[in-house]
């Protein structure tokens, strides 16, 4: 869904709040549906709280690849006391560290005193060695800084879908808000209408009355109608106006700046033509359940799972560590002498492996846990997304048939009207049929609203804000 910047002009009613500007915009009023929503894309805190999802995978991933860094390390150890070195011990090292847990290290120690212990005893100019570790069991095809390093690249999918699923949330939420301030909004329009045909129709009836055409109580017929209209009218712009100050939650300036809906603005008119273009849910017949952001964090948190897994079952081999270093006098280093070396082997293997086996045990459990959930998760994806789709198509009907009624209201309305103008109908009998018309009319307003809602519902299952 790829929402417009908000037009120029409703920014500036936005940002200044006018009244002369108004005066010279009056033609550019209408605060779209689609404008609205890239509003609120651009500037709502929560949506760039979302983003930062995105920069914190980024940190993550970067922190794993830290543990491949090479590391230069340097110490120097001395004694002095009465006048004697007992020792003076200098080590210095440059370790790379690469994949498949294979270490090379290249070292230069130089070491004396009196009382130094013999297996620090190295030549003059001091010692030089080259050399590398190789883990023969745990640790070769996997280990924890490789196992960081593959989780932090799926945590980067893994919130990327998050984010889309919150970013989805708050359009949502920001959607709802619209469809009531525009249901409220049309309510009381329709009232106000009724009340200045109610006030029309009471002047009427009076100067009727005064011709000696209708009865006095017709008077009191048209003032009960006024003061219903009244009431009607005040209770939906209470909600209009609380409405507006809902919407007013999702509308930001750049800077974190709140800012309340202005009441020049109107909502879209024709919103029940454009919604599904907005959300773009007019063809979701090729949609892939694969690709929505819970399945795609599901089939993440698996594969960090199958991570976990894969560095217990290394767990259950033996810890075996060879090292290998050859030794030379710093002027000497080229002249290869293979009996000049240091070689280390390092075993170690539980004999039980209960505490690894119940590692591996879990690992696996939590995985089999997870790829229930995403087989459960889609089939009801599935299913609410297939539901939802007859929704919208049975409330479209419902908003077709309700036309049609408000339509044939209107002409009973009408003929009930001329009717009285001909002296043979009543004062009663027309305020009936135009309460008839006013419920049906509300009815739509009902049926358009649930149906903006059962629309948005869609997208937000659908959770593809294309971002």
């Amino acid at each position: 869904m790829n929402f417009p910047k908000m037009n120029k002009t409703i920014y500036i009613v936005f940002l200044l709040s006018i009244s002369f500007i108004y005066a010279q915009e009056k033609q550019i009023k209408e605060f779209t549906f689609n404008e609205y929503l890239g509003f609120v894309k651009q500037n709502h805190p929560l949506v760039k709280q979302a983003n930062l999802k995105l920069n914190k995978a980024q940190a993550i991933l970067m922190e794993a690849r830290g543990a491949f860094d090479p590391k230069l390390e340097a110490e120097y150890n001395q004694k002095q006391f009465k006048d004697q070195n007992y020792f003076s011990v200098f080590n210095s090292s440059f370790k790379i560290p690469t994949w498949y847990g294979i270490e090379i290290k290249a070292a230069f120690n130089n070491n004396d005193g009196v009382y130094i212990n013999p297996d620090l005893t190295v030549p003059n100019a001091g010692l030089t060695s080259l050399g590398i570790t190789v883990p023969l069991g745990q640790g070769l095809f996997i280990n924890q800084r490789m196992a960081d390093l593959q989780k932090a690249k799926i945590i980067q999918q893994l919130n990327q879908a998050e984010r889309n699923l919150e970013t989805v949330d708050i359009l949502y939420q920001a959607a709802v808000a619209y469809f009531e301030w525009a249901k409220n909004y049309n309510e009381v329009a329709l009232y106000q209408k009724y009340l200045n045909n109610a006030n029309i129709r009471f002047e009427g009836v009076v100067e009727l009355i005064k011709q000696g055409d209708k009865p006095a109580i017709d008077s009191t017929e048209a003032q009960i109608t006024i003061h219903l209209r009244k009431l009607n009218l005040e209770k939906s712009s209470l909600k209009l106006q609380k409405s507006r100050l809902e919407l007013s939650n999702y509308l930001w300036l750049e800077n974190n700046i709140p800012i309340e809906l202005n009441e020049a603005l109107f909502p879209e008119i024709h919103l029940s033509l454009t919604i599904k273009n907005t959300l773009e849910t007019n063809n979701i017949i090729d949609f892939n359940i694969s690709n929505h952001p819970k399945i795609s964090a599901l089939n993440s948190k698996i594969n960090i799972l199958k991570v976990d897994q894969k560095l217990n079952a290394n767990m259950l081999l033996p810890k075996i560590d060879l090292s290998y270093n050859y030794l030379s006098e710093p002027s000497a280093f080229e002249n290869y002498r293979f009996q000049d070396y240091k070689l280390r082997v390092n075993l170690a293997f539980p004999l039980f492996l209960r505490k690894e086996r119940a590692k591996l045990k879990l690992a696996k459990l939590k995985v089999q846990y997870t790829e229930f959930t995403l087989a459960s998760e889609q089939i009801q994806l599935k299913n609410k997304i297939e539901a939802q789709q007859f929704e919208i198509t049975s409330l479209e009907k419902q908003i077709s048939i309700n036309t049609k009624l408000v339509d044939q209201y209107n002409t009973m309305l009408n003929g009930e009207e001329r009717l009285f103008s001909l002296g043979e109908s009543s004062l009663f009998l027309i305020n009936s049929r135009e309460n008839n018309l006013v419920l049906a009319q509300i009815n739509v307003l009902q049926l358009e609203n649930e149906f903006y809602n059962a629309s948005v519902n869609l997208y937000k299952t659908i959770a593809n804000p294309n971002l």
